[in-house]
């Protein structure tokens, strides 16, 4: 009987160890996650510093800057919605700094009965995060040829529509004109590492179970 069942009982065990292995690993993914959207939240929030001549963006992403200059009234909306707000859109706009260079500016929030008014021209300072947003997935249209309504932030694909670097601020202070700042924050960052561990640890219990009850029921059919 013990060599009909050493097999049996030789996988189950093999692959509980997997499987609590893989959960353990998940456990420890979840933690150093952690850790990396502690040290992005202690970015977000730092001292801005003047904008880089060629900014990363991997290395730069999050990073706060200061920029001065003037907004040129060339924009592209983005369909947003904010809690407990009417239907809007993100106002993504040129920016020329004191230098010359023409960045993206990503202003934030206005509704759409506000999108048709006037915008105030002139010397501006924008205080905010450099970000290189995917927003877009597989399923995201392009951008509606009629309106010019964009579906998601596009950085690369902006910048050409815009004639401007590749380059985007998200303003966390206002810029005027009504706009509400929209912050980048690490609530869009997912750690969903603990779900994953449940479920390894779920599969290794199943697995366990499946194992007993084989080597029970070779036990019953071998007395």
């Amino acid at each position: 009987m013990l060599r009909q069942i050493f097999f049996p009982l030789l996988l189950g065990i093999a692959g509980c160890a997997v499987l609590v292995s893989l959960g353990i690993w998940q456990v420890q993914r979840m933690h150093w996650k952690a850790g990396v959207l502690a040290e992005i939240e202690a970015m977000i929030h730092d001292t801005p510093v003047p904008l880089m001549a060629e900014p990363d963006p991997v290395a730069d992403k999050f990073r706060p800057v200061v920029v001065e200059g003037r907004f040129t009234g060339e924009s592209l909306p983005v369909l947003f919605g904010i809690k407990g707000a009417s239907p809007g859109v993100l106002v993504i706009e040129t920016f020329e700094t004191v230098d010359g260079r023409r960045i993206l500016v990503d202003r934030g929030f206005i509704e759409d009965e506000a999108r048709a008014l006037p915008r105030t021209a002139g010397a501006s300072r924008v205080v905010g995060n450099l970000h290189w947003p995917i927003d877009a997935t597989s399923s995201t249209p392009p951008p509606d040829a009629k309106t010019g309504l964009w579906f998601a932030r596009d950085v690369p694909a902006m910048a050409a529509k815009l004639n401007a670097e590749p380059t985007l601020i998200v303003a966390r202070e206002p810029t005027g004109d009504g706009i509400t700042p929209v912050p980048v924050n690490t609530s869009t960052i997912p750690n969903d590492h603990w779900g994953y561990a449940i479920t390894w640890f779920l599969l290794a219990l199943v697995w366990a179970v499946m194992t007993a009850a084989l080597v029970w029921r070779i036990r019953r059919q071998t007395v």
